[in-house]
């Protein structure tokens, strides 16, 4: 097969590793920054162009779309489905599961356990908003965001209240939610591919740090999940019509609560510390799929 890697980052090492694996199995590969695409549209040809040639020898592309391009990255990816090539990850899933407001109402539908959540937009009664959540300590964190980033740990109403105002002033979308204490700073990634999970790790978050995501400085180690959590990753996974991503749980009283479902999660953490082969898992998938295209969206949201 003719495989396109959808990559802003050609020595990213998830990139790297499908890249190096695809080609072992005798496809063809290329990286391209999707930022540098660009679509032509007509009646009945649309057609995507990279350095001015055009793309049309594509079987399959793999979409590595960084948060802060999901706008322009997943309209290169809605042009290949236009051209009936086969994407790992659609252009609806993806824009679905970087807004955390969509992704949560979606999860809460399909009955997958996540944290007590507000969502307001304008100024609204901030001792109400807390008390449904819970009261302080609660998290606040932007709608749109990815790695931790644009998450708040406010620890007093009056932090709380700060924080929201500022929001609000800046006019930025943001979700409140309870404060799991008995986390303890930790949650775990479960890695699903096709409806299994061939990967679990639990990230610790540094000392002075309620986060536990690597980008902010937390560390991996490998972690059996019970059927509850393996249930819970596969559901939130299927109910977010992503086939292969990163599923972020953390371990409560009440169960596994679902923080982030990633829809371009990293294989190099998962890799190092479970010695797995994930990448294989992943262009095999493609290798069994590909043939039949693209599958209708079902999530319908």
């Amino acid at each position: 097969m003719n495989i396109v890697i959808l990559s802003r980052g050609g020595a990213n090492y998830t990139t790297r590793r499908l890249k190096e694996v695809a080609r072992e199995r005798g496809h063809t590969v290329r990286v391209i920054s999707y930022t540098k695409c660009y679509m032509a549209l007509e009646k009945g040809q649309p057609i995507v162009y990279y350095k001015g040639q055009p793309l049309t020898d594509v079987d399959a592309i793999i979409p590595r779309i960084a948060s802060s391009y999901t706008k322009y990255g997943t309209a290169v990816v809605r042009q290949f489905e236009m051209m009936g090539v086969y994407t790992l990850a659609s252009s609806m899933a993806i824009n679905r599961s970087r807004d955390k407001l969509r992704s949560y109402q979606l999860m809460s539908k399909y009955g997958v356990g996540i944290p007590k959540t507000v969502f307001a937009r304008e100024n609204v009664d901030y001792k109400d908003v807390l008390e449904m959540v819970g009261g302080a300590p609660c998290i606040i964190k932007v709608a749109r965001g990815t790695h931790g980033n644009g998450v708040v740990l406010a620890e007093t109403p009056k932090a709380a209240k700060a924080v929201m105002q500022a929001f609000y002033v800046e006019e930025v979308s943001f979700l409140v939610q309870e404060f799991v204490e008995e986390s303890a700073g930790t949650d775990i990634r479960a890695l699903v591919v096709g409806g299994r999970v061939v990967a679990s790790i639990k990230r610790q978050s540094l000392d002075d740090d309620f986060r536990s995501n690597t980008h902010q400085g937390g560390y991996g180690s490998a972690v059996k999940l019970t059927d509850e959590e393996e249930k819970t990753a596969i559901k939130a996974a299927k109910a977010m019509g992503l086939p292969i991503c990163g599923v972020d749980m953390m371990r409560s009283n009440k169960g596994p609560l679902v923080l982030e479902v990633n829809s371009s999660a990293s294989i190099k953490t998962p890799e190092l510390v479970t010695k797995r082969d994930l990448a294989t898992k992943i262009i095999e998938y493609i290798e069994r799929n590909a043939k039949g295209k693209n599958r209708k969206d079902k999530v319908g949201a």
